[in-house]
């Protein structure tokens, strides 16, 4: 049974948009209180959102950046705000779609079953897809792929492989012996330099998504995943 996260303050349309998706047999987590938003998204890990844009304290936007750290589950905006420009804005601030109040809820359910389809079901890409999470970052290896919040960036063969060791250790140290066999799979000798060209080649992708400072040089020993809490939005 899939779950639907709702975000929506106004209690009658909350209340009405739950009995609607139930009848569809999704299981519903309709939140009332807004004020710790990605803590109930983090602890319920709901398969879809549907996400208002006028919400007490921060915005519908602050939250979809939020949730997007962490997971790229679909994000459904709903709103009354009509202008090209809030719905622009809810795109690049990483949500999927956006569907304008007063709406049909038929529409909503549709979009619904069309959003999760593309994520999970016969629709998806590849089912089968891995993906490495490491605070928020992305990495899909078959797609060579990194994801940081509302920004994507692709990397060539050898920083795939380079990141996929990086991201499956975390914080546990890679040696660099190690790290050489898995790129390169040689018994030929590599310089070390060539590998301190492609460490730094993947910082500089890092970077450019806003993910910054993130490979530590653990001297005498190797590299690790680091993170430091205060990555660029």
């Amino acid at each position: 049974m899939k779950k639907i996260l709702i975000v929506e303050d106004n209690e009658n349309l909350r209340s009405l948009l739950t009995k609607h998706i139930e009848k569809f047999g999704y299981k519903v987590i309709a939140l009332d209180q807004f004020n710790n938003i990605l803590d109930k998204f983090l602890e319920k890990e709901p398969d879809l959102v549907l996400l208002d844009i006028n919400l007490p304290s921060y915005d519908g936007f602050y939250w979809c950046r939020q949730i997007r750290q962490h997971s790229i589950c679909p994000i459904i905006f709903i709103s009354a705000r009509e202008g090209a420009m809030h719905q622009i804005m809810a795109l690049e601030n990483g949500a999927d779609d956006y569907i304008t109040k007063p709406f049909e809820y038929d529409m909503v359910i549709a979009k619904v079953k069309s959003h999760l389809r593309r994520a999970y079901g016969e629709y998806a890409s590849n089912k089968s897809e891995r993906m490495l999470n490491f605070h928020g970052l992305t990495f899909l290896p078959e797609r060579m792929e990194l994801r940081f919040q509302s920004k994507s960036i692709e990397v060539s063969k050898k920083e795939a492989l380079l990141l996929e060791v990086l991201l499956e250790r975390g914080e546990k140290v890679t040696s660099r012996d190690r790290l050489i066999e898995k790129m390169w799979n040689t018994d030929m000798f590599i310089d070390e330099n060539t590998l301190n060209v492609y460490i730094a080649r993947v910082r500089k992708r890092l970077s450019a998504i806003g993910f910054q400072d993130t490979i530590e040089t653990v001297r005498g020993a190797g590299y690790r995943m680091r993170y430091t809490g205060e990555q660029v939005e």
